[in-house]
């Protein structure tokens, strides 16, 4: 179905930016979102204190349905993430406590309060957490509910369980349990606030439809999957995944800077569809910048890092990193709103070495990859190429500045401050 076929605001929207990849019963879909609110959700695991830039494309995605009337759902997985969910993985997920699941479902929350307005009128954004039912549920009776109508023969052709048998890989029974609780999880987000679809990654589209078919079952209710494509650059890399790890959404595991930095270096070809994706900018304005090319698509770069920055950070964080970028690249500047870590002053007396200060800045992700950098030549001290991997950085090293400036390629920075001592 093209874009221009949706009667509802919702899915032409998404059409014309590139979120949709599979839809069920489309027209269907489509007549109930033009037709009333839709309550949809997308679940959210809670396996680390902050989601990074793959779950960006879902939460814009219910940014999109709340501007266009519908109410969203963002459901965090306080009780699937003792499970672990088995899709795309080879290997079981680490399981973890009841408490550093609290803690890390206590950090995601504060990203969706900078997309999705909470309260309690009709379209309002609700936040729920599948502990809430899954924790408590009586394991006979459940079976006897839920179990009988989920197929076993069915289960194991979905992709994220057929992949992991065919390369003879471990899949607990814990872990293929997961796509059950999730379906549950669909027709109880109906019972409790009407809830008619569910949305998530192209990788989801099994575990979406089994609660589809629940639902069908159950309550005799039809609901709805809508699935996004899974997002790789146009040089085939996974998106959101950098040499220095993931490109985290939360300013406390990733400074504000270098997360506008990572959409500043997008690749030419990626421009135009991470603007429509990831930014709120009109489409016309969209069409325009993605026509420029050669040094004017650095302009569009900086934009696209601006406004996606602004999203996630705010206007005035995005604003500053793009004013820190300028001065550092177009002015030369030892600007100060580059990423600073603080090392005592005495161990600066001492000496710290080079290798050990690239990684503590966040610059390599070990000792190794900091050495490759310098015998590289990609690696610089104060603007100034360094070679000796022993170096050590003493207080002879601050510049007028009074820090201490690496530098990895011509975009990667960072600042070490002595610390004084109290």
């Amino acid at each position: 179905m093209q874009s221009s076929r949706y009667k509802s605001e919702f899915l032409s929207i998404l059409a014309e930016r590139g979120f949709i990849h599979q839809v069920s019963e489309a027209e269907s879909l489509d007549a109930l979102l033009a037709r009333e609110r839709v309550t949809a959700y997308i679940g959210f695991d809670c396996t680390a204190p902050s989601l990074h830039v793959g779950s960006l494309l879902p939460i814009m995605m219910l940014y999109w349905l709340q501007q266009t009337g519908h109410r969203p759902i963002a459901l965090m997985g306080g009780g699937t993430t003792m499970v672990g969910d088995p899709s795309g993985k080879d290997e079981s997920r680490k399981l973890l406590s009841p408490e550093e699941i609290a803690a890390n479902k206590a950090g995601i929350r504060k990203i969706f309060e900078r997309f999705l307005t909470f309260g309690e009128g009709p379209g309002d954004a609700l936040m729920e957490d599948n502990a809430r039912w899954l924790l408590d549920l009586a394991y006979i009776p459940f079976l006897r509910e839920v179990g009988r109508h989920i197929s076993v023969n069915e289960m194991i052709k979905r992709d994220s369980v057929a992949q992991r048998l065919e390369r003879a890989q471990h899949l607990s029974f814990l872990e293929f349990n997961y796509m059950v609780l999730q379906a549950y999880d669909f027709v109880e987000l109906y019972r409790r606030h009407g809830c008619r679809l569910q949305m998530g990654g192209s990788d989801q589209w099994g575990n979406i439809v089994s609660g589809i078919d629940l639902g069908r079952r159950l309550e005799e209710v039809q609901l709805y999957a809508l699935t996004a494509p899974l997002l790789t650059t146009s040089s085939g890399a996974k998106m959101g995944k950098t040499a220095a790890g993931a490109v985290w959404l939360s300013a406390d595991m990733l400074p504000v800077y270098d997360y506008w930095q990572y959409w500043r270096n997008t690749e030419d070809g990626d421009v135009g569809r991470f603007l429509r994706l990831f930014t709120t900018l009109p489409l016309d304005e969209i069409a325009r910048l993605e026509r420029l090319e050669g040094a004017e698509l650095n302009e569009a770069k900086k934009i696209l890092a601006t406004e996606a920055t602004a999203l996630v950070h705010g206007r005035k964080a995005a604003e500053e990193a793009a004013e820190t970028a300028r001065q550092t690249f177009e002015e030369g500047r030892t600007a100060e709103g580059l990423p600073t870590i603080e090392v005592a002053r005495a161990e600066l007396e001492t000496g710290l070495g080079l290798l050990r200060a690239y990684v503590m800045a966040g610059l390599a992700s070990s000792n190794g990859e900091a050495r490759r950098h310098i015998k590289g030549g990609g690696a610089r001290l104060n603007d100034r190429p360094v070679r000796d991997e022993k170096a050590q950085l003493t207080l002879a090293h601050l510049n007028d500045d009074g820090v201490i400036k690496l530098s990895i390629g011509k975009k990667r920075h960072a600042l070490i401050r002595p610390l004084e001592p109290s």
